[in-house]
């Protein structure tokens, strides 16, 4: 049977050198903004030669999204199936909640979501990395409570996608506002009514 090997030497030093990289691109972001990250700031947070960082990227956009996406891979929300639909709404805003939440997110999240809109290649990430993945999510787990009779068909699964997150991410990323438990509880029972009233 094939065993995982442990990485060493020049392997070690390699990836400890892309964490160092990572974390200080991220702090330079939250800083000072995609417009003026800097490949030589990020080498002098990060302690390091710009070399270091052209030999992985040739640009900071690619190495920014290829960071984004590494960071988001990791965070994949699962499909909640705890076989009622009241609960697996809860268990998913909850999710995303936590996500958005975490300081990093929330200190860079608002910045890249408007260089979006300029920028195709942090759009593409934001689409394909991002948003893709947690759709997919919230679309199994919206299906799943169609199939048990919990939901109304046809329900337009597109627009209560963005019923479960939009609420979210404009709360947190754009006011900034309170998301504590009781917060989720309430926006649990309200989108959990919008969804079962839904009329075409």
């Amino acid at each position: 049977m094939a065993t995982e090997r442990t990485a060493v030497g020049g392997a070690v030093l390699r990836q400890k050198v892309t964490e160092a990289i990572t974390e200080a691109t991220f702090a330079e972001l939250a800083e000072t903004g995609y417009a003026r990250l800097s490949m030589e700031a990020i080498a002098r947070r990060a302690g390091v030669g710009k070399a270091a960082l052209y030999r992985r990227w040739r640009s900071k956009q690619e190495m920014l999204t290829e960071l984004i996406r590494d960071a988001v891979q990791d965070t994949l929300p699962r499909t909640p199936a705890t076989g009622a639909l009241h609960t697996d709404l809860r268990e998913f805003v909850a999710t995303i909640r936590n996500q958005l939440t975490n300081p990093v997110v929330a200190s860079i999240g608002p910045g890249l979501l408007a260089e979006a809109r300029r920028t195709t290649a942090l759009a593409d990430v934001w689409h394909t990395s991002v948003a893709a993945p947690r759709r997919a999510a919230a679309r199994a787990m919206l299906q799943a409570a169609i199939d048990r009779g919990e939901l109304p068909t046809p329900l337009d699964l597109e627009l209560a996608i963005d019923l479960l997150i939009a609420p979210l991410v404009f709360r947190i990323l754009i006011m900034d506002g309170n998301n504590d438990d009781e917060y989720l509880d309430t926006l649990t029972t309200m989108i959990e009514s919008a969804l079962k009233a839904d009329v075409r």
